[in-house]
């Protein structure tokens, strides 16, 4: 498959923050679907089977490191990039962000044209295996 029409699951619970993450990827050719707490996420992730998931760390109901845990222990899910955005940038978040299997740890505020990198960067690693 295309990264061009690539699924992409964007978890937020700032409807602003949202709103531009889902704006920028649609505009970058994406395809876009959004959830606001963890228990949407979780849901959304596995009846979508999004090709990628952005993921905050700070949800309501479930928080992004134990949407990722989940996902990632699961053989059906565990091959879906995770890029986890938080406003949360110290080491030990971090750290506990790899250890709930993210693929990537990105700090808020963060770069429009970062994100879409990494983004691209995460499909065609996925489709090159």
């Amino acid at each position: 498959m295309m990264e061009k029409n690539a699924k992409i699951l964007v978890v937020d619970d700032s409807p602003f923050i949202l709103e531009i993450i889902e704006t920028i990827l649609k505009d970058s050719g994406f395809e876009v679907i959004t959830a606001d707490d963890g228990e949407k996420a979780l849901n959304k992730a596995k009846s979508e089977l999004p090709d990628l998931m952005v993921l905050d760390l700070m949800l309501p109901k479930m928080n992004g490191y134990e949407v990722c845990k989940l996902l990632k222990s699961d053989e059906k899910y565990s091959n879906i990039p995770i890029i986890m955005l938080t406003a949360r940038v110290n080491e030990d978040d971090e750290e506990k962000g790899r250890q709930a299997g993210a693929n990537v740890y990105m700090g808020k505020p963060f770069e429009l044209d970062d994100l879409v990198a990494k983004v691209r960067e995460l499909l065609q690693a996925k489709n090159a295996k």
